[in-house]
């Protein structure tokens, strides 16, 4: 692994890292953790419709932007629900850059834009 593939991994690491202690550090339980964390790679399913659909719908709910709007929003509003719900959701995002999976390419669901995954 090259050097420059390995500060971003752990960058996205420290990034999964603060999102957790932020969780933490909201009280909020730590079942809604355990039952969200998997959550957006549900987005999976869609790859029954096709490699297209599939990846407009997985890159959806791994791409930073909603999660962070999410967050805001809840600060804004004083929503703890949203604000957890938000910190679970970029902390899932993380670990998967982290492991290297990046957004998907429309070709096929090992096509990535950090490269092809598996085999």
């Amino acid at each position: 692994m090259k050097f420059l593939d390995l500060a971003i991994r752990l960058e996205w690491a420290a990034v999964a890292v603060a999102a957790v202690v932020f969780y933490a550090m909201a009280g909020v339980s730590w079942w809604l953790f355990a039952l969200l964390i998997l959550a957006p790679d549900l987005s999976m399913l869609a790859y029954l419709a096709g490699p297209r659909v599939g990846a407009i719908a997985y890159n959806a709910l791994h791409m930073l932007i909603f999660p962070l709007l999410l967050m805001l929003a809840g600060s804004v509003f004083g929503d703890a629900t949203a604000t957890a719900v938000a910190l679970i959701w970029i902390a899932h995002i993380a670990v998967d850059r982290a492991l290297g999976y990046g957004l998907k390419l429309s070709s096929s669901f090992q096509d990535t834009h950090l490269g092809r995954i598996g085999r």
